[in-house]
């Protein structure tokens, strides 16, 4: 009987003679160009100096820049004022390589469009500046003991993928990449004021804006036919907030038209009030009793400590607040001690449901006295509005130095929210519209996009 042989591991010839391997194991397009392969054979010794450099800001603002723009490389027309092409990153000039929506490491791009380079190209040579401003949510620039394996990781694979683009547009360019929810995040304009600045173009009017435009994927569109709607409207808004022609990436390098966009908040909806005299404001509130509790009732941001200072404090009511005794006791023990005095007290907290309002009203029973309801209507949107823009500008509208809230300050208080009525045993209710108040330069600020 013949030996048993096991079977043999050598690939079999296929029918039609092919050898391939399978499709799953077949070599995808590389970006990697045949230059970086040598360049990272090259000892290190014999290697030229890297042409981009790095610099942080605020432990937020990543800054990136291949060779010096100004280094004379432009050779087309110029003129007495200064172009600029200003892009999004991801999703604009690159996507990735494997279809995932967020890149697997730093290999994992490609072109959003073959064209782009050549496109850039010409504009740099045509006399623009090219910059690249970009939201990076999943970076970290400050240290964290618990998290800096990771944090190390996705920065150095973010530089690593900045550097292989820059690489091969080999022009003069700068990435802008904001970090944390701050005011370089789009589409708050501290990125663009950042790159004016380090370009000189913040004095002297040199800065040709009827020339610039900005390119980026989050417009506002939403879902058509078989397009996703976009993320958000963060990009159009930006445009808008510096003052540059915005495109997206359709329309800028595939010649599309433009299509219908929606803003999820936009302050020009609320100017009516906005743009009102400050002395035309009704009285909205009037002292009915000697010794009593005004109980507010509204979302942070919706203006309720401004309404104290103008309206209540000049009445002789004494303010006690949370934010600034951190907790409910505390608040109930200081109420309790300016109404042993015989002072009138402003409860200046949010107070979204019954049970949280019957603290209160509780107290003004004990008391024997009338407890009133301030109740403040703006929506969610528009006080996460007016809290980035207090936050985010200390000097010029924001007193008490708050800083920013996160979302969930938002979302919380509309999840808890019932609104308030008499038969809770208020004596009265009255209604406060947001009504913004500030100088012509503060109006300015504030109808800006900041969300």
């Amino acid at each position: 009987m013949p030996e048993a042989h096991p079977p043999s591991l050598k690939r079999r010839n296929s029918d039609d003679g092919s050898i391939s391997p399978p499709p799953v194991k077949r070599k995808q397009q590389s970006t990697t160009t045949s230059k970086a392969v040598a360049n990272f054979f090259t000892p290190v010794s014999k290697k030229a100096p890297e042409k981009i450099s790095w610099r942080v800001v605020k432990d937020s603002l990543l800054i990136g820049k291949y060779d010096d723009p100004k280094d004379g490389s432009a050779s087309g027309p110029t003129s007495s004022k200064t172009k600029v092409a200003a892009f999004d990153f991801d999703s604009t000039l690159i996507k990735t390589a494997s279809g995932n929506r967020f890149g697997r490491d730093a290999t994992d791009w490609q072109w959003w469009h073959g064209s782009i380079p050549q496109k850039l190209r010409a504009m740099s040579k045509d006399g623009y500046i090219i910059a690249i401003i970009s939201n990076q949510a999943g970076i970290s620039l400050k240290p964290n003991p618990k998290s800096i394996k990771s944090d190390q990781k996705r920065l150095a694979d973010f530089k690593t993928k900045v550097s292989a683009v820059f690489t091969q547009l080999d022009l003069p360019v700068s990435i802008y990449a904001a970090t944390t929810r701050d005011e370089y995040r789009k589409p708050r304009p501290g990125m663009w004021r950042e790159f004016l600045e380090d370009q000189d173009l913040e004095i002297d009017d040199r800065l040709d804006l009827s020339e610039s435009i900005f390119v980026g994927d989050a417009g506002g569109r939403p879902a058509e036919g078989g397009s996703v709607k976009d993320f958000s409207c963060s990009d159009r808004d930006f445009a808008a907030n510096v003052g540059l022609k915005y495109h997206t990436p359709e329309e800028f390098f595939l010649g599309e038209s433009p299509k219908p966009f929606i803003r999820d908040f936009d302050p020009s909806e609320h100017t009516s009030t906005a743009t009102a005299p400050l002395d035309s404001n009704p009285l909205v509130f009037a002292k009915t009793n000697d010794l009593d509790i005004v109980m507010f009732c509204g979302s942070p941001g919706a203006g309720k400590s401004s309404f104290y200072w103008k309206h209540l404090q000049e009445l002789g009511y004494e303010r006690v607040n949370q934010d600034l005794l951190k907790t409910r006791d505390k608040c109930i023990k200081a109420a309790t001690r300016f109404l042993e005095q015989g002072v009138p007290v402003v409860i200046d907290n949010t107070n979204a449901e019954p049970e949280i309002r019957a603290v209160w009203i509780q107290l003004a029973r004990k008391f024997d006295i009338p407890i009133r309801c301030v109740h403040f209507t703006a929506s969610a949107k528009l006080c996460e509005h007016n809290d980035a823009v207090r936050s985010l500008n200390v000097s010029s509208m924001n007193p008490e130095k708050r800083t920013m809230l996160p979302k969930v300050a938002f979302t919380s208080f509309t999840s808890r929210y019932k609104e308030p009525a008499l038969t809770e045993g208020f004596e009265d209710i009255v209604k406060v519209d947001f009504i913004f108040e500030g100088t012509p330069d503060q109006k300015d600020i504030w109808c800006k996009y900041w969300i």
